[in-house]
């Protein structure tokens, strides 16, 4: 059977919202979908439904913002339309004026300080920006934190339990089917990190938690510099 010609449907741009004419002129200028999405810190279906279910009039202001940066402004750099869409982009208020709740999982940290975060693939491609205020909260209350990531066994540099790297402690590697591994690093054992200080690195990458920890891995010469973080777990507790 033939392929079955597609339709070129007349006035089509005309149909499409503010929010998707604006992506798709993003697009235009090289960007993806992906792209937009970590733009304004949400996820990549988001910005699907821009154009299957009409959503994206919250975040017109700042995608124009994002267009005039790139058109006239000859900015190309992703952190810094993120920080540019950030500062047009507010959660909707209800009736009386309060902000609206969102779906999604609550950042939770109880009283003893415990909290965790975990991201999928599809968020961390576009920053893991749902684990940003868990780490903000953390660094406002002054606890520790630790993480997991998984890789491709070939991304590490150095073999699991290796003593520069888990630090020699095997049992904090998850070695899967597939050929990836999961390893931890930090732990209240052995002190873990301050979040303040992963804090200041997340806002230093305009907010995506995905570059942060990437960047402290491949400081530490932990994994390869073209690596790609597949899973990614944020743990916190507070100091004794």
């Amino acid at each position: 059977m033939p392929p079955r010609a597609r339709r070129n449907r007349p006035g089509h741009q005309s149909e499409l919202n503010e929010a998707a004419q604006l992506a798709d002129r993003l697009q235009q200028a090289g960007y993806t979908k992906r792209d937009i999405a970590r733009i304004i810190a949400r996820d990549p279906s988001l910005v699907s439904q821009f154009y299957t279910r009409n959503k994206g009039a919250a975040f017109v202001t700042a995608l124009r913002e994002v267009l005039t940066a790139v058109e006239a402004g000859g900015i190309t750099d992703l952190p810094e339309l993120t920080a540019i869409a950030a500062r047009h982009t507010h959660r909707r208020t209800t009736a009386s004026g309060t902000r609206a709740r969102v779906r999604g999982k609550a950042v939770l940290i109880m009283p003893t300080g415990t909290g965790t975060g975990r991201v999928g693939a599809q968020a961390i491609a576009s920053g893991s920006a749902r684990l940003r205020p868990l780490i903000a909260e953390a660094a406002r209350q002054g606890l520790r934190m630790a993480f997991t990531v998984r890789l491709a066994k070939t991304a590490y540099v150095h073999p699991s339990g290796s003593a520069t790297d888990s630090p020699g402690v095997r049992r904090d590697v998850i070695q899967r089917a597939d050929h990836t591994e999961e390893r931890s690093y930090g732990s209240a054992q052995t002190g873990g990190f301050d979040a303040a200080d992963f804090a200041h690195r997340v806002d230093a990458a305009g907010g995506d938690v995905t570059a942060a920890v990437h960047e402290w891995l491949v400081e530490t010469g932990r994994i390869q510099p073209d690596a790609h973080i597949l899973h990614l777990e944020i743990r916190t507790w507070r100091p004794r």
